[in-house]
């Protein structure tokens, strides 16, 4: 019983353990809590250990992703904005897009880096959905086309840190949109 994804990426484990039949429920903590609940005796859970230790139940094995490198990151959304402790490292995840022009990235990424020692740990560039082409006619014979971009960012700070405060301020002066996921 699990998740889905959780499900998805301990496959191999799973079958090699000999487990034929699998359940797919909406959380691997609830399908936890439901075993502990039902007192449930012949199915397991694949969950974190922290939801075997807050539902009582015994940990049969650990580590059973078909990929060690696997890396599962949770994020939380809110309306208003839940600002982080700096009492232990955070990564903070953000999504802009930019103006056109030379430089514009560039200066974007100063702002962490350059000025204020925020290390980058991760970033990625993707068209724009809702704007995946630009025109822009410069008196040439054919117009140039131009896609806009969504830049993804990871960097390594809370957003209770003044430093990483004032980098995003910085960045909403030269850019257009901010999108913060602590």
């Amino acid at each position: 019983m699990g998740h889905p994804q959780a499900l998805a990426q301990c496959e191999q484990t799973l079958t090699k353990l000999g487990i034929d039949h699998r359940e797919a429920v909406d959380d691997t903590a609830g399908a936890a809590k439901y075993i502990a609940e039902q007192k449930l005796q012949d199915t397991g859970a694949v969950a974190s250990s922290l939801a075997a230790q807050l539902y009582g139940l015994d940990i049969l094995a650990e580590n059973i992703q078909d990929d060690t490198d696997n890396v599962t990151r949770f994020m939380m959304l809110a309306r208003e904005p839940i600002i982080a402790r700096t009492d232990k490292p955070f990564k903070t995840s953000i999504v802009f897009s930019l103006e056109e022009g030379p430089g514009q990235l560039f200066k974007a990424l100063a702002v962490f880096a350059a000025l204020r020692k925020i290390n980058l740990t991760k970033m990625e560039s993707r068209p724009h959905n809702k704007r995946p082409l630009r025109v822009a006619d410069d008196n040439c014979s054919t117009p140039l086309k131009h896609f806009d971009y969504l830049f993804y960012v990871d960097f390594e700070a809370s957003m209770a840190d003044p430093n990483a405060q004032n980098a995003l301020s910085n960045l909403k002066v030269i850019q257009v949109m901010t999108w913060v996921m602590p």
